[in-house]
């Protein structure tokens, strides 16, 4: 059984859901017209009697084969490819023609194939967009046809055609800074892992790119970049195109999950602050990366038999995602002991290029930043200029980089940390590899195996004092689709703090080191769309009793929820047609 194939059997009990994915599929294509539909398409799969009833005899070579032959073929091929960036324009291509064999192909091969189809592999194709470029896919829309948004979004079809919108302006795509137009990648790329990993059906997503411009001097200058050739826009202009892309969508599709992705630090969070109270919506940067470094936290107070009410944290480099992970530990103590978000945020240090965040700061702090600016006056007679002299003063149970600065968490640090709590909870998150703050090696030499690790790349196990600690990555794709996948299901009007914090918890108990502290913090990325059942369940039932589920026939059982969870998640494999 494949990594990423679901452990149980679709329940004919709701097979008569409108997203059911048992039974026959009806289809109103034929010919050559099936053939290129990618969502139909079944290649040298189609039985005769498909064959037959499509008019595909004359299409098609003679044998019929499974789809574990065709996989099998395609691997060969994918294989054949010299480079990353050739496997990664393969498997683009493989999705253009055939949608089924395209996910089962990652789901049989998904350790080697993840980094291509997503970072860093997919960094490569957006910066070579424009070069690479053979057919459109999302919708595209510019800041200078503002008047048309609305008109343009209508084209994917009725108020309930779609469930899952990716968004991005391109600002900040996978810290490669602007990458303008190139942003449609990265919305198709976070639908492909909502498909994969939480069975969200995939012709009925929308990745979507706003063009506004862009600051990226090589862009503007290239001949050949296919977005607009002009400097970002910002200001009211920006703002407005923001607010007409959302209400379009509001009102086009009032079912749909909207996610926010890679927007720049000075718009991502007042963004989502805006928005959050008007509709289901996430920013995967902020609340993803926040969900998943919270979950090894909450598993690393496990395993340090600490309470979350007790934690001190340091989070080093304030950007978009420092400050998400802040607000996500934040808005979990808060549901935890009910006091004040200000309250709150007082277990947590945020700390940038300056050094600590102070409020005399102010005008330099971002809208994200300025809640953890500390003030002054309790840091008048403390060094607080560097990373070394704030966690002496704080003494964290936990150290979370997402600086960028390679090495940042030096021996030094990692010591004087450990001297003051007896499993210190460190975090090297930025990425790429070459960006991490610390090599998980060097911290279990330094901390004699006590440290608590995970990261945000892949790294093998790491042995010390004969034994082997395996090293958790913190992947947002073992939380952001599972999340959306409960959202849509229960039709929540909005996406609550409670909800992810519901979330989070599920993720933080499956964790592999409840049972043996060498293991990860968090599942492995391979074990995700099991665990996308459960956080579904949760999500589900947290809008169910703040009243945001929208949803009326949601099983009050478990064990039915699960079923009907189940069989509204879309597989990779071939159902039979049936003409419409």
């Amino acid at each position: 059984m494949s990594a990423l194939t679901s452990k149980k059997n679709k329940s004919s009990k709701f097979g008569h859901l409108p997203l059911s994915t048992s039974g026959p599929q009806k289809c109103t294509l034929t010919g050559s017209a099936l053939l290129t539909s990618p969502f139909y398409n079944k290649g040298s799969a189609f039985p005769p009697n498909e064959r037959e009833d499509f008019k595909l005899y004359a299409l098609l070579p003679h044998s019929v084969q499974t789809l574990e032959s065709q996989v099998g073929r395609a691997y060969e091929q994918y294989s054949s490819c010299q480079d990353a960036l050739a496997k990664n324009t393969f498997m683009t291509s493989m999705k253009d023609q055939n949608i089924v064999l395209y996910y089962k192909l990652i789901q049989k091969h998904l350790k080697a194939l993840f980094n291509i189809i997503y970072t860093p592999t997919e960094g490569a194709a957006i910066q070579n967009f424009s070069r690479l470029f053979r057919r459109p896919e999302g919708c595209f829309l510019n800041i200078i046809d503002q008047d048309r948004v609305h008109e343009n979004l209508a084209q994917w079809g009725g108020p309930a055609a779609i469930d899952y919108i990716v968004v991005s302006d391109g600002e900040e795509i996978l810290g490669l800074g602007d990458q303008g137009v190139g942003a449609i990648l990265i919305s198709v790329a976070k639908l492909v892992l909502t498909t994969l990993c939480a069975g969200i059906h995939p012709s009925r997503t929308l990745p979507v790119v706003l063009d506004c411009g862009t600051d990226n001097p090589q862009l503007i200058q290239d001949e050949l970049y296919l977005g607009l050739r002009r400097r970002r826009v910002r200001g009211e202009k920006y703002n407005d195109f923001i607010d007409k892309f959302v209400q379009a969508a509001s009102e086009l599709y009032p079912r749909a999950f909207v996610h926010f992705e890679d927007f720049g630090l000075k718009n991502a969070k007042r963004i989502l602050d805006k928005y959050r109270p008007e509709l289901a919506c996430f920013n995967d940067d902020i609340q993803g990366t926040g969900c998943i470094t919270l979950a090894a936290i909450m598993s690393g107070l496990h395993v340090s038999k600490l309470k979350l009410t007790e934690v001190r944290v340091i989070v080093f480099g304030s950007g978009t995602a420092g400050i998400g992970i802040a607000d996500q530990i934040r808005d979990a103590i808060t549901v935890e002991t009910g006091d004040s978000k200000e309250i709150a945020s007082t277990q947590i240090w945020c700390v940038d290029k300056p050094g600590l965040l102070l409020q005399s700061q102010s005008d330099d702090l971002t809208h994200g930043q300025k809640p953890y600016a500390r003030d002054d006056k309790d840091w008048q007679e403390k060094a607080h200029g560097d990373l070394l002299s704030v966690v002496r003063e704080v003494k964290p149970h936990a150290l979370i980089g997402t600086s960028t600065c390679p090495k940042a968490f030096t021996e030094e640090i990692v010591m004087e940390m450990a001297k003051h709590v007896e499993r210190p909870m460190i975090f090297p998150l930025s990425n790429p590899t070459r960006l991490h703050e610390a090599d998980p090696q060097d911290l279990y030499t330094w901390t004699r195996g006590k440290a608590l690790i995970a990261t945000g790349s892949p790294f093998p196990p790491v042995e010390y004092d004969g034994i082997k600690y395996e090293v958790a990555e913190c992947n947002n794709s073992t939380a952001f689709p599972g999340i959306g996948l409960g959202a849509i299901l229960s039709r929540s009007r909005l996406l609550s703090d409670e909800m992810l914090v519901a979330a989070i918890k599920v993720i933080a108990d499956k964790s592999p080191a409840l049972k043996d502290p060498a293991k990860g913090l968090v599942p492995d990325i391979t074990d995700v769309r099991e665990i996308s059942v459960h956080v579904a369940k949760a999500v589900i039932r947290q809008a169910i009793d703040e009243g945001l589920a929208r949803e009326k026939e949601i099983p009050d059982d478990d064990g039915e929820l699960e079923e009907w969870v189940r069989e509204q998640m879309w597989e990779p494999r071939y159902r039979e047609l049936v003409r419409a």
